[in-house]
């Protein structure tokens, strides 16, 4: 039998498996996983010079500290010979399953990744973390099992290579560890990490911490000999033991300008229960006891941590003076807080272990929804990298709604991110927001512990002012998606109508028009996929509705170019903009009712002494008259640059003044207004604006921009 140069055999993985795995043919099968890397990697051998089969053999014994499930340990133990062996996943398959290989092939993708905390290859190795996680949770604990046996014989490699990984285990694998609720994976990488990136620090805090450890011992134990005979004389059957105190947490307390001496909590103790109940009364009894520190008390049972973690905490003025940080849970708690989701093995109940995990993933860690929901949104590698890194893994907030469910935030987040975390629906129709009671603005910045109530409106629509507002990237994509979607509906509405008004002008049926050979060449000859796309096209101006019309109507030729039209003489008036069939120098004014542009349907209307009066076709003023109605129509030729006077009404769904916005989104198309009021108000301020426009054209073009605006109900073209 092999003996690795650390003396861990295959036999000290049995001895320690046979601890919770108590089927002989598992434990066969994991025997065999275990020759069988054994001869793939024979003749290999690591960077500390031991045979390689000692790495996997290492990261399976990691494994056992969380009770891993069986097809996980194999899975470990075979988790590098896909990549670093002649071994194709067929044979893998063939000797030890399908769900084995699916683990080893997950760990194989991420191992595949140059790990770096650079943009670039840090987006996809969080892609790839989030395939894994996505197909089975396992796949991420075998890779955190892997990096922390690396991390113990980092030694082998030159020092440049040392920072870079301690690095990347710092700010990638910790963070995830630390979601996961795996303390005891998460605390040695942290301290590992820092003792390669920091070695003066490193040591120079472990050296505080030897020279002060009898002491502390000695402290240490006589308040737990103080406690235990506290409870026990209350019938209260529990577990006690020390606390030790990381040196990397240690590391971040002085980092915050903390002095040594100051950092109360390294003196610590953690009572073990059984019941809830017993928790809250051992609390009580050491209470009355010992007099707690304010605001140190920590209540995580009521209110549980989204990686599942409870426990109650309290900071007491111990024996001698000195500050104890206590922490009382029941042993299911505890192992929970040390294994997070790798406590839900499932051994107990018998059940698949991958479906437990993953239930309890989904429903405990938001933190695999957030990067998965991150993932689906359309984002730049920055956006991806900024997002997981600031919002996922690091300084999140925890708030909760009325009924006492908690969600997580990024910190900073407002009620509108809350909202859109509950559901889009409920972030798109939110009109306001109650925390902890009182009504606060939709930019109120969240802590810890708000409690938020959302109140919605069916009939109300996100602003683009949230973008401003909402932290979560998540929240921000989701605000943009609303308006690229309306935005799309508003060109495709445009187009249709730009496109039936083409056809009409032409004299072309719309039965004609929209035969099933006819779409069919249109959309093939534009290389579109369907009559919205059409529309789409046609509505922002990527083709026109003549050049869509002319590819099945060859009959009517294109206008004539510019050159060719200066060349032809027209015989009527150039300087005038409009032509009254029949009539030559007759006075033509434009209603005032309906201020046509050029560009609309128009008749005109004989006065008497005024000449002629142009409206719109549609104009109530003439719809009902039959005499003295001329046809008229706009100048093709006419080389005036004449603005047309048009009056618009602007709808909204806020009673705050958005006059000053309305005036900027005008001027941004270089429009002119001649003034803006408000006219009345319903459900948000009513607004008229007169404008002076170049073309219909110009006019569908202002609509379309006002529409954009997130409080604009609907716009109209005002009557008189």
């Amino acid at each position: 039998m092999t003996k690795t140069k650390d003396s861990t055999t295959i036999d000290d993985l049995v001895v320690r498996l046979k601890t919770y795995i108590t089927n002989e043919e598992e434990l066969e099968d994991i025997k065999c996983a275990y020759y069988f890397a054994e001869k793939m990697h024979a003749g290999q051998f690591r960077k500390s010079g031991e045979p390689y089969i000692v790495h996997p053999i290492n990261v399976a014994i990691i494994l056992t500290t969380i009770s891993a499930d069986s097809d996980t340990i194999k899975a470990a133990l075979m988790h590098d010979v896909l990549e670093d062996t002649e071994c194709t996943a067929e044979d893998m398959e063939k000797e030890f399953g399908s769900e084995v290989t699916k683990l080893v092939q997950g760990v194989t993708k991420l191992s595949k990744i140059n790990f770096s905390t650079e943009n670039e290859y840090l987006i996809d190795y969080y892609k790839k973390i989030i395939v894994g996680m996505s197909e089975d949770v396992r796949v991420i604990i075998i890779k955190l099992a892997d990096r922390l046996h690396n991390m113990r014989t980092l030694w082998a490699l030159p020092e440049a290579k040392q920072k870079i990984k301690a690095k990347e285990s710092l700010e990638i694998l910790a963070p995830i560890a630390h979601h996961l609720g795996i303390h005891k994976i998460k605390s040695e990488l942290e301290d590992l990490s820092l003792r390669y990136l920091k070695p003066d620090v490193f040591y120079d805090i472990a050296e505080k911490l030897n020279k002060t450890k009898l002491e502390r011992d000695k402290t240490v134990y006589e308040m737990m000999d103080v406690v235990t005979s506290l409870l026990t004389e209350h019938n209260i059957v529990h577990d006690i033991k020390g606390r030790s105190k990381s040196i990397y947490s240690i590391y971040n307390k002085l980092n915050k300008g903390k002095k040594f001496s100051d950092i109360y909590d390294l003196l610590g103790l953690r009572i073990l229960v059984n019941t809830e109940q017993e928790c809250y009364l051992a609390l009580g009894i050491i209470h009355s006891k010992f007099r707690p520190l304010p605001k140190r008390f920590k209540d995580y049972i009521a209110m549980p941590k989204p990686n599942m973690y409870q426990s109650l905490h309290t900071t007491v003025f111990g024996l001698d003076g000195y500050l104890f940080e206590i922490q009382i849970r029941t042993h299911e708690m505890d192992e929970i807080a040390e294994n997070g989701v790798a406590s839900h093995w499932a051994y107990k109940e018998h059940k698949d272990a991958k479906t437990t995990m993953q239930n309890t993933t989904e429903q405990k860690l938001q933190f695999f929804k957030s990067i998965m929901d991150l993932n689906n949104d359309k984002m730049s590698s920055e956006e991806f990298v900024h997002s997981v890194k600031d919002e996922v893994l690091n300084n999140n907030i925890y708030v909760f709604t009325p009924k006492g469910d908690v969600m997580e935030l990024p910190k900073g987040s407002t009620p509108i991110d809350f909202a859109y975390k509950i559901h889009t629906r409920v972030g798109e129709t939110t009109v306001g927001a109650i925390v902890n009671n009182s009504i606060v603005p939709l930019n109120y910045e969240l802590k810890n512990n708000d409690i938020v109530k959302i109140n919605t409106n069916k009939n109300a629509a996100p602003s683009k002012e949230w973008l401003k507002i909402a932290k979560a990237t998540q929240t921000k994509n989701k605000i943009k998606s609303y308006f690229s979607k309306n935005e799309r509906e508003l060109y495709i509405e445009r187009g249709k109508y730009t496109l039936d008004t083409a056809l009409r002008k032409r004299k072309i049926t719309n039965t004609d028009f929209y035969s099933d050979e006819n779409i069919k060449k249109i959309l093939d000859t534009l290389k579109l996929k369907d009559l919205d796309d059409l529309y789409l096209n046609i509505g922002n101006g990527r083709h026109s509705s003549n050049t869509v019309i002319n590819i099945i109507d060859t009959y009517v030729e294109t206008a004539p170019p510019k050159v060719a039209k200066m060349q032809i003489k027209p015989d009527y008036n150039v300087d005038t903009d409009l032509i009254v069939a029949g009539i030559d120098k007759v006075r033509v004014g434009l209603a005032n009712c309906c201020s046509p542009v050029y560009g609309d349907e128009i008749i005109g209307f004989i006065t008497k002494g005024n000449g002629i009066t142009v409206h719109r076709s549609n104009c109530h003023n003439i719809s009902m008259l039959e005499e003295r109605i001329v046809n008229v129509n706009w100048n093709e030729f006419a080389e005036t640059n004449k603005k047309y006077f048009t009056s618009l009404v602007i709808y909204t769904t806020e009673m705050d003044n958005k006059t000053a916005d309305i005036v900027a989104k005008t001027a941004s198309i270089n429009i002119n207004i001649d003034g803006i009021k408000t006219i009345g108000k319903d459900k948000g301020i009513i607004y008229s604006i007169d404008v002076y426009v170049r073309d219909i054209e110009q006019l569908n073009k202002l609509v379309l921009e006002y529409n954009k605006l997130s409080y604009v109900s609907r716009v109209e073209r005002l009557m008189r």
